[in-house]
C-alpha cells in the first residue's frame, strides 16, 4: 500500500492541486490517483451527488466515502454498491474515507450503518449520477434514454453501436446535481456485482505487513510524547520535578493544569523520560468497591426513571397451573481491549490543525477538536487511518487529544503512542448494567407478565458526554466527545406477553468514563431476556425452541429461529437434559435477537460441555442464522459475524474490569485474559440473503444474543444458571453449589 501523502498542512488549492485527490489512499490492485473532472471546489454537502462521486479522466471514478473501514469491509462494499449502480468494475473505483477535507460528513461510523446508511447514500448518488449520464448522453446521440445502458464507464445504445464515455459527457464538469431519493437504482435480479465475495483489496498487504496502519504512519519533523496518567481516577498535580528527567537528551516537559506529559525526538526518550519524571498527585478513592458495585448501582444516586416500554395491563391473580418467576443479571465494565495500544498523530499551529486518527468519527471529532484548540471548524481536518480495532470508542480519540494539545505546546508535529497499561487503564469502559426481570407464564407456554428494570448510566441516554482525557486534565472548554450508545435497547421480549413493562433508573454517573463498546448495551439486555425466556420455558415444561416459536410472530425471526435449530439438529426437549450430573457435561442452548427491534435478524445456538470438578466450560460448536437483508458481500458478512461471536465470547467467558478505590488494577493481558485461538469453537454460519430488501448492519447484531446462548447451554448440561457475566471457573462452580437439587 502506498503511504499517504506527509503533508502537515492543508488548503483548498493543495486538495485540488491534480486534480481531487491529491491527499488519498491506494490499495494493492486498485488504480493510484487520477486527475477527477472538473477544476471546482471539493463539494462536501451529503446532498450533493459531488460529495460522493468524481469522474476522472483516465475512466476510473473515485468514491469520497464519509464512513470508515475499520476491518469491517467497506472499502470493497461500496466499492460494490457503486460499480454496480455505474457499471463499471470495481478495479475502476477509486476510494477516499474519513477525511474531512475530502470526503462528506455522514456520521460516525457506528450503530452497524456503515452499508445501510452510508452505503445507500452512496448507491443513490450513483443512481442519481447514471440517470444524469444518461439523460446527456440521450442528447449527445439522440437516442431515447429508455434505450441506453451504462457498461464499462460508457453509456451507449443496448442495441449495439458506439457510446460515449462518462467523462467525455461530462465534459470538465462537475455533476452539480442534488441527490435524487427517486433516481431508479438497479434491479437486484440483475447484479452482477453486489452479492459477489469479492475479494478485500487490504488483505494482501496486511498478510505481507506491508499496510500502513496508524501506528507506521508518520510525518517530517514529528516528536514523540507520552502522557502521564495520574494514580488514581480523580487525582490533580500538585508538583512536578523536571529536574529528574534532565540528564535525558532534549526532552521538554509539558504541564497544564493537571494534564502532564513529556516530548522528545525519539519514542523511546519520551517513554524513558515519563516513567522517570517525578510527581506529586493528590490521593483520590472516589470508586466503589469491586465487590459493592452491584449494590451501588441500586443505591444511585439517580437523574430519574423512565418506563421505555408500556404494553396491556400487569397480571392480576394468576391462573391455576400458571408460575411466577423473577432473576436479576448483571454485565460488568469491560475494556476494548484492542490488541494493539492506541495512536495518533496532530500537527497543530496558529493557522489551522492536522490530525491523523484511528477514530471511527472524523467529522464529529472535527467539532470536537476544534472548540478545545480553539480553532475556527474550516481551520480543523481529521485524516482516518486504520488502527487496531476500535470496537465503539477505545482510546483512539484520547491519543489524538493528548497529540493535538502536545503538537499546540511545541509547535511541531507530534505522535503519542499509548502503552498496554494507558488501553487498558484508560479507555474508556463499555459501562456496568444490571437488569431485573420478573414474569409469569402459563402452562400453555403463554407470557403472562413480564416487568424489567434497569440501572444504567444517564451517560448512555444519547448525549454527547464522553469527555476526553486530555482536554479534561488541562481544564480547556466544552471538552465532551460523542455519546455511549443507546444502551437500553431490546430490554423488552420479541415475543406475545399480555403484559409488558420495562423501566430504566438512569445513574447520574458510571463508576468509570463509559463509552460505547460493541453493540452497545445489547448484548448484556438479550443475556437477561434470552436467559429468562429460557427459565419460563423450563418453568412451563417446554422446548426452548418451541416456546421461542409459540410467542414469536415476525416471519424473519421464526426462519433464523428455524435455520438454526435445523443445522443443530435439534431434538425438542425440555431443560435441563438428562447429563447434568456427569463429570463432564454437555447441553445445548438456543437464543434469538431482532436487533433494537428494527434492524437485522438472528438466532444463536451453542453446543457445550463443563467440566464439574474444574467449573470450566469448553463451547465445542456456535450455530448462527443471520439476516441481514441484502448482503452486498458474503464473506464480509460472514467474516463480520465470526468476529461478532468469538469476541463476545471472551467477553462473556473471561473479561471484566478490576478496580480499588482509586483506580483500574487488571492493566496487562495476564490480569485481563481474552480468548485464546485454542478456545475457538467450531462456527457454522448460516446467511439469509434477501436481495430485494434494504440491508441491514452485520457489524454488531450477532454479538448480542452470544451470552444468552451460552448461559442457556450450560443450564441445559448442568442444571446450573449463570447471571452474571463473565462465566468464570468460580462461577461455574458456585452455580453448581446453589443449584436446585
Amino acid at each position: 500500500m502506498n503511504a499517504p501523502i506527509a503533508t502537515s498542512r492543508f488548503s483548498r488549492r493543495a486538495v485540488l492541486k491534480g486534480g481531487a485527490l491529491t491527499v488519498a489512499f491506494t490499495l494493492a490492485g486498485f488504480p493510484k490517483a487520477a486527475p477527477a473532472q472538473g477544476a471546482g471546489p471539493r463539494v462536501l454537502d451529503s446532498k450533493e451527488v459531488d460529495a460522493f462521486l468524481a469522474v476522472n479522466g483516465d475512466g476510473t471514478i473515485t468514491v469520497y466515502c464519509g464512513k470508515v473501514d475499520l476491518g469491517q469491509g467497506l472499502r470493497i462494499a461500496i466499492r460494490q454498491i457503486a460499480a454496480e449502480e455505474l457499471g463499471i468494475g470495481v478495479d475502476k473505483i477509486r476510494y477516499v474515507e474519513g477525511d474531512t477535507a475530502l470526503t462528506p460528513d455522514q456520521g460516525r461510523t457506528s450503530g452497524s450503518n456503515g452499508i445501510q446508511r452510508g452505503g445507500m447514500q452512496i448507491r443513490q448518488a450513483a443512481a442519481t449520477a447514471k440517470k444524469a449520464l444518461v439523460d446527456l448522453a440521450s442528447k449527445r446521440l439522440n437516442v431515447p434514454a429508455a434505450d441506453l445502458v451504462v457498461a464499462d464507464g460508457m453509456v451507449k445504445p443496448a442495441s449495439g453501436g458506439a457510446g460515449v464515455k462518462f467523462a467525455d459527457l461530462l465534459a470538465g464538469k462537475q455533476f452539480d446535481l442534488k441527490l435524487d431519493p427517486k433516481a431508479p437504482v438497479k434491479d437486484p435480479t440483475t447484479h452482477t456485482i453486489v452479492g459477489k465475495p469479492l475479494p478485500r483489496p487490504d488483505v494482501p498487504a496486511k498478510c505481507a505487513g506491508s499496510h500502513v496502519y496508524m501506528h507506521d504512519f508518520s510525518v517530517p519533523g514529528m516528536l514523540h510524547g507520552r502522557v502521564i496518567r495520574p494514580p488514581a481516577v480523580g487525582a490533580d498535580l500538585v508538583s512536578v520535578d523536571e529536574s529528574s528527567v534532565g540528564k535525558l537528551p532534549g526532552v521538554k516537559v509539558i504541564r497544564i493544569k493537571n494534564f502532564l506529559a513529556v516530548v522528545a525526538s525519539d519514542e523511546w526518550t519520551a517513554v524513558r523520560a515519563a516513567r522517570a519524571l517525578k510527581a506529586q498527585w493528590s490521593e483520590w478513592k472516589g470508586l466503589p468497591e469491586q465487590n459493592e458495585l452491584i449494590a451501588s448501582l441500586r443505591a444511585g444516586p439517580f437523574n430519574g426513571d423512565e418506563t421505555l416500554v408500556k404494553k396491556g395491563d400487569p397480571a392480576g391473580a394468576l391462573p391455576e397451573g400458571a408460575k411466577a418467576l423473577k432473576a436479576s443479571y448483571f454485565w460488568p465494565m469491560q475494556s476494548h481491549a484492542s490488541l494493539g495500544p492506541s495512536c495518533a498523530i496532530a500537527d497543530v499551529r496558529g493557522d489551522g490543525a492536522t490530525v491523523w486518527t484511528a477514530s471511527q468519527g472524523t467529522h464529529g471529532n472535527r467539532n470536537t477538536f476544534a472548540r478545545f484548540l480553539g480553532l475556527p471548524k474550516e481551520k480543523v481536518r481529521l485524516i482516518y487511518l486504520e488502527g487496531s480495532g476500535c470496537y465503539g470508542m477505545n482510546g483512539h480519540e484520547d491519543a489524538a487529544a493528548d497529540a493535538a494539545i502536545l503538537s499546540r505546546a511545541v509547535e511541531r508535529p507530534v505522535r503519542v503512542q499509548w502503552s498496554r497499561a494507558d488501553e487498558h487503564g484508560w479507555d474508556p469502559k463499555g459501562p456496568p448494567q444490571l437488569l431485573d426481570i420478573s414474569g409469569a407464564v402459563d402452562a400453555e407456554g403463554h407470557i403472562l407478565d413480564w416487568r424489567a428494570e434497569m440501572w444504567i448510566p444517564q451517560t448512555t441516554r444519547g448525549m454527547p458526554n464522553i469527555p476526553l482525557l486530555a482536554p479534561a486534565a488541562a481544564g480547556l472548554d466544552d471538552v465532551r466527545g460523542l455519546n455511549p450508545g443507546l444502551i437500553s435497547q431490546n430490554g423488552d421480549p420479541p415475543y406475545a406477553a399480555n403484559s409488558v413493562q420495562v423501566v430504566a433508573h438512569w445513574l447520574k454517573d458510571a463508576p468509570l468514563r463509559p463509552a460505547p463498546l460493541r453493540s452497545p448495551g445489547k448484548p448484556a439486555n438479550c443475556f437477561a431476556v434470552e436467559s429468562f425466556i429460557d427459565e419460563l420455558a423450563a418453568a412451563a415444561g417446554l422446548d426452548p425452541v418451541e416456546f421461542r416459536l409459540r410467542g414469536l410472530k415476525d416471519p424473519r425471526g421464526v426462519e433464523v429461529i428455524k435455520r438454526t435449530a435445523a443445522l443443530m439438529q435439534w431434538q425438542p426437549r425440555r431443560s435441563p437434559g438428562t447429563d447434568k450430573d456427569a463429570a463432564i457435561a454437555r447441553g445445548r442452548g438456543i437464543s434469538y435477537v431482532h436487533y433494537k427491534h428494527t434492524e437485522t435478524y438472528v438466532a444463536m445456538g451453542m453446543e457445550v460441555a463443563v467440566e464439574r470438578s474444574s467449573g470450566k466450560i469448553k463451547v465445542e460448536r456456535v450455530v448462527c442464522a443471520h439476516d441481514c437483508g441484502q448482503i452486498i458481500n458474503p464473506d464480509g458478512v460472514r467474516a463480520q459475524v465470526e468476529g461478532s461471536i468469538l469476541q463476545t465470547l471472551s467477553r462473556v467467558l473471561k473479561e471484566e474490569v478490576k478496580f480499588d478505590r482509586s483506580r483500574v488494577t487488571n492493566v496487562d493481558w495476564a490480569s485481563y485474559p481474552i480468548l485464546t485461538f485454542t478456545e475457538a469453537p467450531k462456527l457454522d454460519i448460516d446467511l439469509v440473503d434477501r436481495p430485494s430488501m434494504p440491508p441491514l448492519g452485520a457489524g454488531e447484531a450477532a454479538c448480542t444474543p452470544v451470552g444468552a446462548a451460552l448461559a442457556n447451554a450450560v443450564f441445559d448440561a448442568t442444571g446450573a444458571r449463570l447471571r452474571t457475566i463473565p462465566f468464570t471457573p468460580e462461577r461455574v462452580k458456585a452455580a453448581f453449589a446453589s443449584r436446585p437439587s
